[in-house]
């Protein structure tokens, strides 16, 4: 009946028209060699083509009703020659100087009528949906003259392209932003309904850009093509959704994980993208400085303890203790994780998604996986004063702990802890490290040039050193800007890293409440750099740019 059957299937059971017995049923008693499932569930009145039409005209903003071949008047032919007819499949049934309203011969063909727009040198055309057999009827009479053919609806559509199955219009456009967003190496996608446009965006290298806008009058279509392929209620339109989207690209295997939301103008869609790729990064390819990465190295082998990776939203704190698992990950070692959501499938790890819905919380699977006797654990989040007394008293028992806070840096992770009800004894006990992170915008390899700051630049380079242990650096670089990157002069991202360790004397500050000025007094003392001196020597690296360093750290003390 359609170019795309599974799709408007879907759409029938999600609203109540068929249930998957009668659709399992129609697929096994298909007799006609060219009839679908959707044919013989019509031809078997288990659903009116009304209601299909109908349910198709609602999901895509179109008009639906009958059309009678004798009431169209026969001048409309002179303005829609044969030709474009059956090229675009489409019937016209009124038309004037300045508008044409066509009858669809393939219901899922409105992808036309923008073509068509082009063809009739800016005419406005809208689409209706009729019945398929007065389409037909329709076109066959108008065109009887000039010696038409009886038109086939699977054979005589669309001519931009024959599309069955998952190479429909919709799900090729759906398909195309996903790809495309992937070929930007971008890590979300935002499909955002607008007042008068519906909006797409990538975020690439954590910078949003606006690409080509879809037709506004697709928004339904591509809002409810994302969500059937994340598996959420298509039907379900007033409360938030999350899903989520296994794809293959290029040979990579990439898990999109996707969230909807109702707005004003329609449900806003958010696809962050998981790229596999990422668990085989090692601490180098994090953008770590050498003494740093031995540190580092040195925490994350510890037999027991906490270590704590803090910083905003979207800092890339997640990715870093995905590659500390990696690294620590052998056979003779249990890990298991409690996430939420469980962003990558690690090989050798268990991993425990959070489900509140039945009562399965961070503190509730932390207790029961402690009693799976692992030696490494690593919690999504920290978020509550229950979750945070477990995760250190399994610290104290001889398991080393992994998890993220929420803080602008190392050693206020601290006073995080202690903020939300936790004991200083367990804080001073069981802490053995926090590092904040931030992820700052790599300079373009491919057009990396050395350049001459300007005034401005270097009286704030200079105000920077003098208040820090930051070094003015020697060289500037940065990105001319080239294909390769977008003509952005940045390519990729890399972190920068503050490292707060806990000795003898943190404890002590620890178990008097010490504020975290003091603490991270003690922290420069034990030769800890800030995220803004870190951010600096990958400056004079020629890694980053010193407006990166700043646009990052603007908020942080040095």
């Amino acid at each position: 009946m359609t170019s795309n059957d599974e799709y408007v299937l879907q759409l029938l059971t999600e609203r109540g028209y068929l249930t998957d017995a009668q659709v399992a049923t129609a697929r096994e008693s298909m007799k006609a060699e060219n009839e679908t499932t959707l044919d013989a569930l019509v031809a078997g009145n288990a659903v009116d083509e009304d209601i299909v039409l109908g349910t198709i005209a609602d999901q895509f903003g179109l008009k639906y009703c009958h059309i009678d071949a004798d009431a169209i008047n026969p001048d409309v032919v002179k303005e829609f020659p044969q030709e474009i007819a059956k090229k675009y499949g489409v019937v016209p049934v009124v038309a004037s100087e300045s508008s044409v309203t066509v009858a669809l011969l393939d219901p899922m063909g409105y992808d036309a009528v923008d073509s068509l727009r082009y063809v009739l040198q800016g005419k406005d055309v809208e689409a209706v949906l009729s019945p398929i057999g007065e389409v037909k009827a329709a076109m066959e009479k108008l065109y009887a003259s000039q010696g038409a053919d009886s038109v086939s609806t699977r054979d005589e559509v669309s001519g931009i392209e024959e599309a069955t199955g998952d190479d429909a219009p919709v799900v090729k456009l759906a398909t195309l932003i996903i790809t495309n967003a992937i070929k930007m190496k971008a890590s979300d996608i935002h499909i955002e309904p607008m007042e008068k446009e519906f909006r797409v965006r990538y975020r690439v290298d954590g910078a949003l850009r606006k690409m080509d806008s879809p037709p506004k009058r697709l928004q339904g279509a591509l809002i409810s093509r994302f969500k059937i392929m994340s598996k959420m209620k298509i039907s379900e339109k007033r409360i938030p959704q999350d899903g989520r989207i296994q794809i293959t690209v290029g040979g990579k295997d990439l898990d999109l994980r996707v969230s909807s939301v109702p707005t004003n103008h329609g449900e806003s869609i958010v696809m962050r993208i998981l790229d596999k790729s990422n668990l085989s990064l090692g601490l180098p390819q994090l953008g770590f400085l050498s003494d740093d990465q031995t540190t580092f190295e040195r925490l994350i082998k510890l037999p027991d303890g906490v270590v704590l990776v803090t910083g905003p939203t979207g800092s890339g704190k997640t990715t870093t203790l995905y590659a500390c698992l990696g690294q620590i990950n052998t056979p003779d070692k249990k890990l298991i994780t409690v996430e939420d959501p469980v962003e990558y499938q690690m090989s050798g790890i268990n991993q425990v998604q959070v489900n509140k819905d039945v009562g399965l919380d961070f503190s509730a699977a932390l207790r029961s996986i402690l009693r799976q006797a692992p030696n490494i654990v690593m919690i999504g989040e920290i978020r509550d004063e229950e979750t945070a007394d477990i995760a250190m008293e399994a610290a104290l028992t001889g398991h080393l702990v992994f998890s993220t806070l929420h803080t602008n840096d190392a050693p206020s992770a601290v006073t995080r802890l202690l903020d939300i009800g936790v004991k200083p004894f367990l804080v001073a006990s069981a802490l053995r490290a926090a590092m904040a992170q931030r992820l700052v915008r790599a300079i373009c390899e491919n057009c990396k040039e050395e350049y001459t700051p300007s005034d401005r630049e270097v009286k704030m380079l200079k105000g920077l050193s003098a208040g820090s242990n930051a070094q003015m650096p020697e060289h500037m670089y940065h990105g001319a800007g080239c294909d390769r990157c977008h003509k952005t002069g940045y390519k990729g991202r890399k972190g920068i890293f503050e490292i707060f360790k806990v000795d003898d004397t943190v404890q002590r500050l620890i178990f008097d409440h010490a504020p975290a000025t003091i603490l991270r007094q003690r922290a420069r003392e034990l030769g800890m750099r800030t995220l803004r001196e870190d951010g600096m020597l990958k400056v004079g690296s020629g890694l980053t740019s010193l407006s990166e360093v700043l646009r990052v750290t603007m908020g942080d003390a040095d």
